[in-house]
């Protein structure tokens, strides 16, 4: 049975750097996930994340996710439910304006050690972007400015939580799907399992670590790479015992981004272009209403809508 791919980064500054990159490189083209340790982010402020998020879900939300789950009949279902996700989350946006002053009922600690993790974890996103630019022969930089847009990226964090469910057999913490954006990084709970991955038709746990950092490639990077790196499907399951915390941080292309192959890759490969070129706004809005299906036919959406954009090379200065 393989092994789901975990990266001790601290293994890059030493002798073992090629070995490493050579385990990212292949998480990044057969697996579509990696776990992080050794990744630099202070524990402390992991552990102070995460006592205030599961401090904040039972003052403010578990009463919430009770009344919601009462008023759809949901703890009396017979049969699948296949429309809704056993969650409660709410969202925090970073990049290009923070909205974090404005989320009611977050307490100006929570807010605070929220503000100094994911300023954190925006130096590792880029960090692994330019780890990613090495792999795959891309000038250092060309990844953060394909992302780049008018405004910069766009950054910003899922927070969930995945209270006991009662017939998990019936209803999933989140349905399968691929992510829209570019690079995720998750920060979940090291008790409560519950994530799992889709690799040769099998679903994989991805296991429970403490202080490790969850990383994910979106669809935005695997049309990027023309398809050496991949999305993959990824789901949640609902546990009977347990509250699992998830913190998902999603660096993404800006808005306005156009997102297309990196013309080197397609050069190197000596393969046709295969996925379209794109604005990232366009294709975030075909994937509102498409998010639980299989990646392909958006990938096919977008190609159909494709413009004749003069396409120049992406600057690294």
């Amino acid at each position: 049975m393989e092994i789901f791919p975990v990266i001790n980064m601290v293994k890059l500054d030493g002798e073992d750097r090629g070995k490493t990159m050579e385990v990212i490189r292949d998480a990044c083209e057969n697996w579509g996930f990696f776990e992080l340790i050794n990744h630099g982010i202070s524990h402390e402020i992991m552990d102070t994340v995460e006592r205030l998020t599961k401090g904040h879900y039972k003052k403010c939300m578990e009463q919430r996710f009770k009344e919601m789950v009462a008023s759809k009949g949901l703890e009396a279902a017979q049969s699948e439910i296949d429309d809704l996700d056993w969650e409660s989350t709410f969202f925090l946006r970073h990049l290009p304006v923070s909205n974090l002053s404005e989320i009611p009922d977050l307490e100006d600690d929570y807010r605070k050690a929220m503000k100094e993790f994911v300023v954190e974890l925006e130096k590792l996103a880029e960090q692994l972007l330019d780890l990613l630019c090495e792999n795959l022969g891309l000038e250092k930089g060309y990844l953060k400015k394909a992302f780049y847009g008018s405004k910069g990226p766009t950054f910003g964090t899922k927070v969930s939580n995945y209270p006991p469910c009662p017939r998990p057999e019936l209803i999933k913490g989140l349905r399968a799907h691929t992510d829209a954006g570019g690079l995720i990084l998750l920060f979940q709970d090291d008790k409560v399992s519950g994530l799992q991955l889709l690799k040769d038709g099998h679903w994989v746990d991805v296991p429970p670590m403490r202080h490790s950092i969850v990383i994910n490639i979106g669809d935005q990077l695997e049309v990027i790479t023309n398809g050496k790196y991949k999305s993959v499907m990824h789901r949640v399951i609902a546990q009977r015992d347990g509250n699992r915390m998830s913190i998902a941080s999603f660096y993404n292309p800006g808005s306005d981004a156009l997102i297309y192959p990196a013309p080197s890759l397609i050069e190197k490969e000596e393969k046709s272009q295969v996925y379209p070129k794109f604005v990232f706004e366009d294709y975030m809005k075909l994937y509102a209403g498409l998010k639980f299906q299989d990646k392909e036919p958006r990938f096919e959406a977008m190609k159909a809508m494709e413009t004749s954009v003069n396409l120049g090379p992406i600057a690294t200065t």
